[in-house]
Protein backbone atom coordinates (compact mmCIF):
# COMPACT_ATOMS: atom_id res chain seq x y z
CA UNK A 1 0.00 0.00 0.00
CA UNK A 2 1.31 3.45 -0.79
CA UNK A 3 0.39 6.87 0.63
CA UNK A 4 1.27 10.19 -1.02
CA UNK A 5 1.54 13.32 0.95
CA UNK A 6 2.62 17.44 -0.36
CA UNK A 7 4.61 20.20 2.12
CA UNK A 8 5.28 23.27 1.83
CA UNK A 9 7.08 25.66 4.39
CA UNK A 10 8.59 29.47 3.69
CA UNK A 11 10.48 31.35 5.91
CA UNK A 12 11.68 35.12 5.80
CA UNK A 13 15.49 35.64 4.98
CA UNK A 14 17.17 37.66 7.85
CA UNK A 15 20.49 39.23 8.99
CA UNK A 16 22.13 37.28 11.76
CA UNK A 17 21.23 33.56 10.92
CA UNK A 18 22.48 30.40 9.58
CA UNK A 19 20.71 29.81 5.76
CA UNK A 20 20.36 26.09 6.33
CA UNK A 21 18.78 23.79 3.50
CA UNK A 22 18.44 20.00 3.97
CA UNK A 23 20.37 19.90 6.79
CA UNK A 24 23.41 21.77 4.94
CA UNK A 25 25.23 24.75 5.84
CA UNK A 26 24.67 27.19 2.54
CA UNK A 27 27.33 30.06 3.13
CA UNK A 28 25.30 33.10 2.53
CA UNK A 29 24.86 37.01 3.78
CA UNK A 30 21.24 36.00 5.40
CA UNK A 31 19.56 32.81 7.17
CA UNK A 32 16.01 32.09 7.53
CA UNK A 33 14.09 33.18 10.53
CA UNK A 34 12.19 30.60 12.47
CA UNK A 35 11.48 29.08 15.80
CA UNK A 36 14.12 26.19 15.01
CA UNK A 37 16.89 26.65 12.34
CA UNK A 38 14.21 27.41 9.85
CA UNK A 39 14.88 24.74 7.52
CA UNK A 40 12.15 25.25 4.84
CA UNK A 41 13.48 22.20 2.61
CA UNK A 42 13.52 19.84 5.46
CA UNK A 43 10.36 21.52 6.59
CA UNK A 44 8.26 20.86 3.72
CA UNK A 45 10.03 17.39 3.59
CA UNK A 46 8.45 16.54 6.70
CA UNK A 47 5.13 17.66 6.37
CA UNK A 48 4.74 15.91 3.60
CA UNK A 49 5.68 12.65 5.18
CA UNK A 50 3.03 13.06 7.88
CA UNK A 51 0.71 14.09 5.68
CA UNK A 52 0.76 11.47 3.57
CA UNK A 53 -0.12 9.40 6.67
CA UNK A 54 -2.87 12.33 7.45
CA UNK A 55 -1.05 12.46 11.07
CA UNK A 56 -1.67 16.45 10.34
CA UNK A 57 2.01 18.60 10.28
CA UNK A 58 5.29 19.42 12.20
CA UNK A 59 3.66 22.46 14.00
CA UNK A 60 1.68 19.22 15.42
CA UNK A 61 4.34 17.78 16.79
CA UNK A 62 6.68 19.91 17.29
CA UNK A 63 5.13 23.64 18.05
CA UNK A 64 6.38 26.76 17.99
CA UNK A 65 5.57 27.89 21.25
CA UNK A 66 7.36 24.59 22.99
CA UNK A 67 10.84 26.06 24.28
CA UNK A 68 12.52 22.53 23.37
CA UNK A 69 12.30 22.92 20.28
CA UNK A 70 13.84 26.96 19.72
CA UNK A 71 16.86 26.45 17.43
CA UNK A 72 16.36 22.79 17.06
CA UNK A 73 18.21 20.81 14.05
CA UNK A 74 15.51 20.02 11.47
CA UNK A 75 17.18 16.95 10.64
CA UNK A 76 16.53 15.54 14.12
CA UNK A 77 13.16 16.72 14.25
CA UNK A 78 12.79 14.82 10.63
CA UNK A 79 14.48 11.93 12.34
CA UNK A 80 11.40 11.73 14.92
CA UNK A 81 9.27 12.33 12.13
CA UNK A 82 10.75 9.01 10.13
CA UNK A 83 10.38 6.90 13.65
CA UNK A 84 6.40 8.09 14.20
CA UNK A 85 6.03 7.14 10.42
CA UNK A 86 7.87 4.13 10.65
CA UNK A 87 5.63 3.40 14.09
CA UNK A 88 2.53 4.00 12.07
CA UNK A 89 3.70 0.92 9.42
CA UNK A 90 5.14 3.11 6.36
CA UNK A 91 8.91 4.12 5.13
CA UNK A 92 9.65 6.32 2.73
CA UNK A 93 9.32 5.17 -1.02
CA UNK A 94 10.78 8.64 -2.66
CA UNK A 95 10.53 11.87 -1.76
CA UNK A 96 10.26 15.01 -4.47
CA UNK A 97 11.28 18.02 -3.22
CA UNK A 98 12.12 22.03 -5.08
CA UNK A 99 13.15 24.78 -3.04
CA UNK A 100 12.32 28.24 -4.34
CA UNK A 101 15.36 30.80 -4.06
CA UNK A 102 16.19 33.36 -5.88
CA UNK A 103 19.73 33.55 -4.37
CA UNK A 104 22.10 31.87 -3.05
CA UNK A 105 22.35 29.35 -6.13
CA UNK A 106 21.91 26.11 -4.56
CA UNK A 107 23.33 23.82 -7.33
CA UNK A 108 26.71 23.27 -5.79
CA UNK A 109 24.81 22.16 -2.34
CA UNK A 110 21.81 19.90 -4.12
CA UNK A 111 23.75 16.45 -3.97
CA UNK A 112 24.44 17.01 0.37
CA UNK A 113 21.41 17.99 0.86
CA UNK A 114 20.06 14.88 -1.01
CA UNK A 115 22.57 12.97 0.93
CA UNK A 116 21.52 14.27 4.33
CA UNK A 117 17.78 13.39 3.74
CA UNK A 118 18.35 10.21 2.52
CA UNK A 119 20.74 9.39 6.02
CA UNK A 120 17.94 10.49 8.46
CA UNK A 121 15.29 8.77 5.79
CA UNK A 122 17.01 5.47 6.20
CA UNK A 123 17.11 5.25 2.03
CA UNK A 124 19.07 5.52 -1.01
CA UNK A 125 19.88 8.67 -2.36
CA UNK A 126 18.56 7.46 -5.31
CA UNK A 127 15.26 7.83 -3.92
CA UNK A 128 15.85 11.73 -2.54
CA UNK A 129 15.61 14.10 -5.60
CA UNK A 130 16.17 17.98 -4.36
CA UNK A 131 15.70 20.83 -7.34
CA UNK A 132 16.05 24.37 -7.15
CA UNK A 133 14.34 27.12 -9.08
CA UNK A 134 13.88 30.69 -8.99
CA UNK A 135 10.89 32.66 -9.31
CA UNK A 136 12.89 34.98 -11.75
CA UNK A 137 12.28 38.00 -9.42
CA UNK A 138 8.83 37.83 -9.18
CA UNK A 139 7.43 37.54 -5.78
CA UNK A 140 8.45 37.37 -2.06
CA UNK A 141 10.89 34.88 -3.33
CA UNK A 142 12.04 37.08 -6.20
CA UNK A 143 12.94 39.95 -4.28
CA UNK A 144 14.94 38.07 -1.99
CA UNK A 145 12.55 38.29 1.09
CA UNK A 146 12.40 34.98 1.61
CA UNK A 147 13.00 31.24 0.48
CA UNK A 148 10.23 28.68 0.17
CA UNK A 149 10.12 24.59 -0.66
CA UNK A 150 7.80 22.23 -1.68
CA UNK A 151 7.92 18.30 -1.34
CA UNK A 152 5.91 15.44 -2.15
CA UNK A 153 6.73 12.06 -0.28
CA UNK A 154 5.29 8.53 -1.23
CA UNK A 155 5.18 6.26 1.71
CA UNK A 156 5.50 2.23 1.56
CA UNK A 157 4.12 -0.17 3.98
CA UNK A 158 6.36 -1.30 5.76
Amino acid sequence: MFRIGHGYDVHKLVEGRKLILGGVEVPHTVGLLGHSDADVLAHAVMDAMLGALALGDIGHLFPDTADEFEGADSMILMAEVVRVCRENGYTVGNIDATVIAQAPKLAPYIDAMRESIARVCGTEVSQISVKATTEEHLGFTGEKLGISAHAVALMKKA
